[in-house]
């Protein structure tokens, strides 16, 4: 047998799995600033751990609240403007009612003494004494002039 009939060694070969990154938690922006002083911590079995001292947060950040007041007496006042609209639509209704019903009686009783007034001015003269009575049957009009 010569080489060339001799079978080729056969390399088997196993596929790995591809390993995915580690995950890294997400970024929290910081705020410029000086950059903090490193610090060395010896462990007792001897390793040394270097890395940043986190100061703690600011005591004010924690006793402010997450909504301005200006903001909520914003909408405090919008809800009490909305509260209230319906309740000054009904009073101007009611003032528009009041208006009209007031006008109707002056009306009125500009009809009642006009119409008293009128009795009392144009009413018949029967009963009265010391008045003149003109018959304007008894008129004779001559060349557009009046004649009694």
């Amino acid at each position: 047998m010569t080489d060339l009939e001799r079978p080729a060694a056969v390399e088997v070969h196993h596929p790995q799995p591809i390993t995915p990154p580690p995950t890294t938690a997400p970024l929290v922006p910081v705020q410029p600033g000086p950059a903090p002083a490193v610090q060395s911590v010896q462990l007792p079995d001897g390793r040394i751990v270097t890395g940043y001292a986190l100061a703690p947060a600011p005591a004010s950040a924690e006793a402010r609240p997450a909504v301005s007041r200006m903001a909520v007496n914003i909408a405090l006042g919008g809800i009490g403007f909305g509260a209230v609209c319906g309740g000054l639509f009904l009073l101007t209704a009611f003032v528009a009612a009041l208006a009209a019903f007031v006008q109707q009686l002056v009306i009125l009783a500009a009809v009642i003494f006009g119409g008293f007034i009128a009795v009392q001015v144009l009413g018949t003269s029967r009963g009265r004494s010391g008045g003149t009575t003109v018959h304007i049957r008894k008129a004779v009009i001559k060349r557009n002039h009046f004649h009694s």
